[in-house]
C-alpha cells in the first residue's frame, strides 16, 4: 500500500500513525472505556489545567498558548456539567474525548498540551485526585452515623438488654454500651481511611509512559497545585502502581463488613421474637401477600451488597497478580469495581446515618430478654469468690444452681435463699444485689464496662474524638 493510500485510512487521532487501518468495530466497542472513564472528567481537567500552567512556566508552552488551553477546558468542563459534550468511544477513552474537543474548541495549541504526559500517568493522577476527594466524603457521612451512635447510646445508657456469645444469652449489657461498640468499629474505619488518603495523596504526573520525560517539568509545582503531599518516586512504580485502589477496597469492604453486621443484628432485634427495635415505616417495605409484614430491607440490602464490595476487592487484587510492570490495558478494568464501591458504600453510609437517630428501643422487651438466659450467672460465682470460693469451683456451684432453676421454671434470682445456701454456704442474703439485672450492670463500673455511668462518660470521649478527627 502506498503513503498515499495509508493516509486516507481512518486511524485513530491520538495513535493511529503506526496503523495502515482502524480498528475493528467490535476491538473499538470492546476497549473504549469512556462509558464509565468519563466519571473522571473533572479530575481530568484540574490535572490537565495544572499540567499546562506548568508546561508555560517551565516554557515548553506560552502564555498565550497556556490561557488559551485553560479557559478552553474550563467551558469543556462547563460543557460536560450541562450534559452537552458528546463522549464518542471511537476516542476510547476520557482523556482522548476531551482532548479532541479542547483541539476543536482552540485549534493547535491544543494538541500541545499532552506535551511532557502519558495517559498513564494521566489516569494515575485523575484516580488519585477522585479518590483522595471520595474519601473525604465517605469519612464524613462515618462521622454523622458515628454521631448518631453516640446520641442513641446516650439516650439508652440506662436501658438493659441481653448481652449474646454464641446467640446464646451471656450477661446482662445496656444498649448504649452495644451502640458504642458499633461506634468503635466505624472509629477504626474512618482512621483506616484517613491512612490511605496518605498514601493515595502523591503525584504520579510527570511519570509519563513508564520513564519520565525529557521535558524539563516542575513536578513539585504540579503536585502544590493540585494539593499531593509529594510526587511518586518512582516512575515505572508511579504509572502502574494500583496499590491505593486495593487498599481503598479493602478499607471499604471492612466498613461494609461492619454495617453488615450491624445489619444482621437490626433484622434479628426488629423480629417479633425479639422485639428490642422498631425501624421508622420509611425504612422497611412490606409484603406482596401478607398484609402484617414489615420488612427491615435496608439492613437487609446492606448485608447483600457486602458480597458485592468484597468482590469488588478480590476482582482488582486478581486483576493486578500477574502484571509485570508498567502499565498494562488490563488496568482499564479497575475503574468499574472502584467506582461502584464508592457509590455502594456511599449509600449504605448515608441511609443508615439518616436511620439511626430515629431508631424506637423498646426498653421493657429488652429486660424481659436479658432475664431469660441466667444472664447474671456470672455475677453469682464473682460473688462467691468473693466470698473466698475458687472460681473453678464457683463455676461449678454457680451451674447446678442454673439447673436447679432451669427446671423449676425460676431464674436465678427467684431461688429462695434456702435453695441458694444448699449449693454453698457462702451464700447469704446480699445474693440478691448482684442477681438484679441492674446490680449486675452496674458493677462493670471501669472504662469499657457497660456500668451506665461508664456509657454516659464513653459517649463523652467518643465525641470529643469525633471531633478531633473533623
Amino acid at each position: 500500500m502506498t503513503a498515499a493510500n495509508m493516509a486516507d485510512k481512518p486511524t485513530n487521532q491520538s495513535w493511529g500513525g503506526r496503523f495502515s487501518e482502524g480498528p475493528d468495530a467490535r476491538v473499538q466497542r470492546f476497549t473504549a472505556s469512556v462509558s464509565f472513564d468519563c466519571r473522571l472528567a473533572p479530575y481530568d481537567i484540574r490535572g490537565s489545567i495544572a499540567h499546562a500552567t506548568m508546561l508555560a512556566k517551565v516554557g515548553v508552552l506560552t502564555d498565550d498558548e497556556r490561557d488559551r488551553i485553560v479557559a478552553g477546558l474550563q467551558d469543556i468542563d462547563g460543557e460536560i456539567h450541562r450534559g452537552e459534550l458528546e463522549w464518542r468511544d471511537d476516542l476510547e477513552d476520557v482523556h482522548m474525548n476531551i482532548e479532541a474537543r479542547l483541539t476543536e474548541r482552540i485549534g493547535e495549541a491544543g494538541k500541545k498540551l499532552h506535551t511532557g504526559r502519558s495517559r498513564n500517568d494521566q489516569v494515575a493522577t485523575d484516580l488519585r485526585l477522585l479518590l483522595r476527594e471520595e474519601i473525604d466524603d465517605l469519612r464524613a457521612e462515618l462521622a454523622r452515623l458515628r454521631a448518631g451512635l453516640i446520641d442513641l447510646a446516650e439516650r439508652e445508657a440506662d436501658t438493659v438488654m441481653p448481652g449474646f456469645t454464641h446467640m446464646q444469652v451471656a450477661q446482662p449489657v445496656t444498649f448504649g454500651h452495644h451502640m458504642l461498640a458499633w461506634e468503635a468499629m466505624l472509629a477504626r474505619d474512618s482512621a483506616r481511611l484517613a491512612d490511605t488518603r496518605r498514601r493515595v495523596n502523591v503525584l504520579p504526573l510527570g511519570s509519563a509512559a513508564l520513564a519520565g520525560t525529557t521535558f524539563p517539568i516542575d513536578r513539585p509545582f504540579v503536585a502544590e497545585q493540585l494539593g499531593f503531599d509529594e510526587v511518586a518516586e518512582n516512575s515505572l512504580d508511579a504509572v502502574s502502581d494500583r496499590d491505593f485502589v486495593i487498599e481503598f477496597l479493602a478499607d471499604a469492604a471492612l466498613v461494609m463488613t461492619h454495617l453488615s453486621r450491624m445489619a444482621e443484628e437490626l433484622v434479628l432485634w426488629i423480629s417479633p421474637a425479639f422485639g428490642f427495635v422498631e425501624l421508622p415505616d420509611r425504612y422497611c417495605t412490606g409484603s406482596s401477600i401478607m398484609p402484617q409484614k414489615k420488612n427491615p430491607d435496608v439492613p437487609e440490602i446492606v448485608r447483600g451488597k457486602t458480597g458485592r464490595v468484597t468482590g469488588h476487592l478480590m476482582a482488582v487484587l486478581t486483576l493486578m497478580k500477574g502484571q509485570p510492570l508498567a502499565y498494562n490495558r488490563d488496568n482499564q478494568e479497575d475503574k468499574e469495581p472502584l467506582f461502584d464501591t464508592l457509590d455502594t458504600l456511599r449509600d449504605c453510609l448515608g441511609l443508615y446515618a439518616d436511620m439511626m437517630p430515629h431508631i424506637r428501643v423498646d426498653a421493657p422487651a429488652c429486660r424481659r430478654a436479658a432475664a431469660r438466659g441466667f444472664a447474671t450467672a456470672t455475677d453469682l460465682a464473682d460473688y462467691l469468690v468473693r466470698r473466698g470460693v475458687a472460681f473453678r469451683d464457683a463455676h461449678e456451684i454457680v451451674g447446678k444452681a442454673v439447673r436447679a432453676a432451669q427446671e423449676g421454671g425460676l431464674d436465678l434470682a427467684d431461688l429462695p435463699l434456702d435453695t441458694l445456701r444448699g449449693f454453698s454456704g457462702a451464700i447469704e442474703e446480699d445474693v440478691y444485689q448482684v442477681l438484679t439485672l441492674d446490680g449486675s450492670v452496674a458493677a462493670r463500673d471501669h472504662i469499657g464496662g457497660t456500668a451506665p455511668a461508664q456509657v454516659r462518660a464513653a459517649s463523652d470521649r467518643a465525641r470529643k474524638r469525633l471531633s478531633a478527627d473533623d
